[in-house]
């Protein structure tokens, strides 16, 4: 059997709807947080932790006393979508426009300024691997990855297409202690909280 072009799009965007449909269906219902990949719907277990949520707040208040009043660097819902791709993220930090928060639905990932993520303990590769292809394919022009594991990180910028589809370009990978630079803000990494061997995330 064959399938046409218009209808392999068309059953990919029925089969996203079915997903983001189920998605929806478990808000608050069940543990962890559905986002839905190329590869399909993806479960985070990652309960919210000290460390993970203390790196979240300190980056957060870090970069909202830098940013100008109108930019926000906001945690929590919504999501971030893009149906055409068959994408839903939730990134743990998005730098938007306070402006572009307004109306109801998902984000338009083409208003994210940057995304950060605090690596879990249990699913490195969700942030290292799927987000890293995830979100240039999304148009976000920054993605700032923090990991607790290892007290190091990176942060990725210069959307370029490669045969694989878009990728950044530019990579600068830092230490915990040093300053990073995210979009056009510049923060310190001193006191971020790392993960011990007695506390799983």
């Amino acid at each position: 059997m064959t399938i046409a072009p218009d209808d392999a799009r068309q059953g990919a965007s029925h089969l996203y709807r079915v997903m983001r449909d189920f998605v929806e269906s478990t808000d608050g219902t069940l543990p962890g947080k559905f986002e839905i990949t190329k590869e399909g719907i993806v479960l985070d277990m990652t309960s919210p932790v000290r460390p993970h949520e203390l790196t979240a707040l300190r980056l957060r208040k870090r970069l909202e006393k830098v940013m100008p009043e109108e930019i926000v660097a906001h945690t929590g819902e919504p999501d971030v979508e893009m149906e055409p791709e068959g994408i839903l993220r939730r990134p743990d930090i998005m730098v938007i426009a306070e402006a572009d928060m307004e109306g109801e639905g998902p984000f338009d990932p083409r208003t994210i300024i940057a995304a950060v993520e605090i690596v879990s303990r249990s699913n490195p590769d969700n942030d290292w691997i799927t987000k890293l292809r995830d979100y240039p394919l999304l148009g976000i022009p920054v993605y700032a990855i923090f990991d607790p594991r290892t007290a190091t990180g990176a942060v990725l910028s210069d959307i370029h297409a490669t045969p694989g589809g878009p990728r950044y370009a530019t990579r600068k990978d830092f230490v915990y202690g040093e300053d990073v630079t995210i979009a056009e803000w510049t923060v310190s990494t001193h006191d971020l909280p790392v993960y011990r061997d007695e506390g799983r995330t």
